[in-house]
């Protein structure tokens, strides 16, 4: 069984992960996370003693505190002096004294109310319900833990209850709350800002806590909902390593704390900062779903664990294993400067390179030739695109190309006829004056009028189209929170507005479910799996520069499997820094994710044409291995390294790409060992069908080999014999 009680345990257990929970009277307590146990008998017990300034519930115990203990439920004000899990305003206070009342198991995923959920791909996940009340406060806490038999995966979230008569504010409520041993740990997060983001940021934890959160209305460029807690001594290979992502695209926060005691707490939920939330009589409020993720087998064994779930649970079935189509989008070729003749000259290019998508981006709309007008008004502007855009849809699919389309519907500019008719319609605290960044405002998805319209104009656009990719874009973050005639209404508006942009998205994607989504947010500013639940496939970053990408592609590498990453080949020098890179290295790199190209290809030299239809002709033999394989990384891009590796492997291939940042001389070149290969078998190198033997490859290595010259690559493909 998964999940079962024996005597005052609770053990829930994934393919090959355990969490045990005890029961002792009214309390709670977290024993265990980690590698699967059977059979617990309290090995690693806390040793209950006096310990100084720590608070004690009895006076004739000072041997227990729950400042000392590792709690499932952190609370203010009674002890437990360390980051609390829920903060609730009630009877003039904060205190709360939860105890247990009973549990349940339910077969299938309880999924949280009015939030994205994980998919029941295997139909035989389990969820245990614990339930706690405080009889002071009137509040009820109930924990819910879901098991996956295919992965080790244990999600998790709370639902709060107002019990009582009188109203209540919820301040904060975490979607989990792990309290760990003491030990040596390392944190591993993804940070950086727009146009670097998914940076890997490593410490060691020391006594305080540390954060990673924001306050932006989006999960930002700047930080992603997730971390990773480490024994200081893992690396890729091994080592022991847990991941906590959320499901939310919002105002998130995750601490990692370690007391002065030694011991460790994480925690992870919506962020308190903006938010406040009533509960009348009988109410209850859902935190987002958090994922736990475990391996033993180091970095790579995590990644593969996350991968295999965000792709089987996270991302739309439909769309889970379907291979993505090769794309050209014509952004960064025309910008807002475009004609009909001009999109269809360059849709020819793009046929005739192999290119199978071809994607119009922004300025196809209302008056928009430029980034300050038109937003929220979704009329096509057909004098720009001589003719109707089902006209130039039908031109484009006759050349053999799908179609796809660019919005960003969440946004309005002060100059739109939307913004003429609802100025009340957009996010604004009365009496002050707009805060703009790219000179627009955001739609209050808080108001239903908002969601509404939201939906009618997106299914008008989709029933009334043949389109089957939408690039679904937010090119900037919430301010001047303040709609609201009360100040419970303005705190709850960003949250709010999370579950609405989740109904909406849910409605489109049911509505028109085969067409493939794309998420973007000024490139990776909403890449979390609350967006991927939905849009199957996210573009990572604006930008565009090979030698940059490996860094952004080897963070978002960690959890998310490759099938959701698109990647482009552009322009050099390069649009964001204006890098001249090798047309090769730019392709290599680009083929480490969903192939895309965002340049003007009637524009290029032929031996340019001629490479890009190599690089396409490859991709698509390497394509499968690529987005459904198991990658490993094998040279991380890290600020002391001048060298990046990369492998994927499927039943019947390996490609490995290389890239070398600056040119080397008088060293030896570097030999890389590859992974994941069956020892026993031989591997036929494409490029001059050289026999190899898996085990010489993972335990002698292939000589990685260039000539002199900055920012080259080479791709390895090995076909198994």
């Amino acid at each position: 069984m998964p999940i079962y009680k024996k005597d005052n345990l609770f053990y829930i257990h994934s393919k090959d992960m355990s969490i045990i929970l005890e029961q002792r009277e009214d309390y709670l307590f977290q024993k265990y996370i980690g590698k699967r146990i059977e059979q617990y008998n309290y090995s690693n017990a806390v040793v209950e003693r006096d310990h100084s300034f720590s608070a004690n519930p009895t006076q004739d115990n000072r041997d227990f505190s729950i400042d000392t203990v590792r709690n499932v439920v952190g609370v203010v004000g009674l002890g437990d002096t360390r980051q609390p899990s829920i903060r609730i305003e009630h009877h003039n206070n904060q205190l709360l004294q939860f105890k247990y009342k009973t549990y349940s198991i339910e077969k299938g995923i309880v999924e949280s109310a009015k939030l994205p959920n994980p998919y029941s791909r295997m139909k035989d996940e389990e969820t245990l319900k614990i339930s706690l009340v405080d009889d002071v406060a009137n509040v009820g806490l109930d924990l819910y833990y879901t098991v996956y038999s295919d992965t080790n995966t244990i999600t998790t979230f709370t639902e709060v209850v107002n019990l009582g008569q009188e109203a209540i504010k919820l301040h904060e409520s975490m979607s989990v709350m792990l309290d760990l041993p003491k030990q040596e740990y390392k944190v591993k997060t993804f940070q950086g800002a727009y146009a670097r983001e998914k940076t890997v940021r490593d410490m060691k934890l020391d006594q305080g806590i540390y954060q990673v959160s924001s306050n932006r209305g989006a999960s930002g460029h700047s930080h992603t909902p997730s971390v990773i807690l480490s024994d200081v001594a893992t690396n890729e290979d091994h080592g022991d390593a847990l991941s906590v992502q959320l499901i939310y695209s919002g105002n998130f926060n995750i601490k990692v704390q370690q007391s002065q005691l030694g011991e460790v707490r994480v925690l992870a939920g919506i962020n308190s900062e903006n938010f406040t939330w009533q509960l009348g009589e009988n109410e209850s409020f859902n935190t987002p779903v958090a994922v736990l993720n475990y391996s033993d087998q180091g970095f790579t064994g995590l990644t593969h664990e996350s991968q295999k779930f965000v792709k089987d649970h996270i991302i739309p079935e439909r769309f889970s294993d379907k291979i993505r189509p090769i794309l050209v989008n014509n952004w960064e070729a025309t910008y807002f400067d475009f004609t009909k003749t001009k999109l269809l000259e360059l849709a020819k290019a793009a046929k005739d390179t192999g290119i199978e998508l071809f994607v119009l981006d922004d300025g196809w709309f209302g008056k928009r030739s430029n980034d300050r007008s038109s937003l929220g008004d979704w009329d096509v502007n057909e004098a720009k695109l001589g003719g109707t855009l089902e006209e130039l849809i039908t031109e484009v699919k006759d050349l053999g190309l799908q179609f796809g389309l660019w919005v960003e519907p969440e946004m309005i500019s002060r100059e739109s006829n939307l913004y003429k008719e609802h100025p009340e319609w957009v996010i604004q605290a009365p009496g002050r004056e707009h805060t703009y960044s790219r000179s627009q405002l955001v739609l209050d998805l808080a108001n239903p009028e908002v969601v509404a319209y939201i939906k009618e104009t997106l299914d008008n656009i989709l029933s009334n189209h043949d389109i089957d990719y939408i690039k679904w874009d937010m090119n900037r973050n919430m301010t001047n929170l303040g709609n609201g005639e009360t100040y419970i209404e303005t705190m709850q508006q960003s949250h709010q507005y999370m579950v609405n942009l989740y109904d909406i998205v849910d409605f489109i994607t049911n509505k028109h479910p085969n067409v493939l989504f794309e998420s973007c947010s000024g490139g990776g500013g909403r890449n979390d799996l609350g967006m991927m639940r939905y849009f199957p496939q996210v573009w990572a970053s604006d930008n565009t520069d090979a030698i940059d990408r490996l860094a952004i592609q080897y963070g978002s590498s960690y959890l998310y499997p490759t099938i959701s990453m698109g990647a482009h080949v552009s322009v050099a020098p390069n649009h964001q820094v204006n890098r001249n890179t090798p047309l090769t290295t730019r392709g290599d790199v680009a083929m480490m994710g969903n192939l895309g190209y965002e340049l003007d290809l009637t524009q290029l030299s032929a031996d340019e044409i001629e490479t890009v239809k190599a690089q396409i002709e490859q991709y698509k033999i390497i394509r499968n291995t690529i987005q459904l394989g198991k990658q490993y990384r094998l040279i991380n891009p890290t600020l002391d390294s001048n060298e990046t590796a990369v492998q994927f492997v499927s039943d019947e291939q390996v490609v490995v790409t290389y890239v070398r940042v600056l040119s080397m001389i008088e060293q030896m070149e570097t030999t890389v060992k590859l992974k994941g290969l069956d020892p026993n078998a031989t591997y036929q190198l494409a490029k001059n069908n050289n026999i190899y033997s898996g085990a010489e490859l993972m335990y002698a290595g292939l000589t990685m080999h260039l000539p002199a010259g900055d920012f080259l690559s080479e791709q390895f493909v090995l076909n198994k014999v």
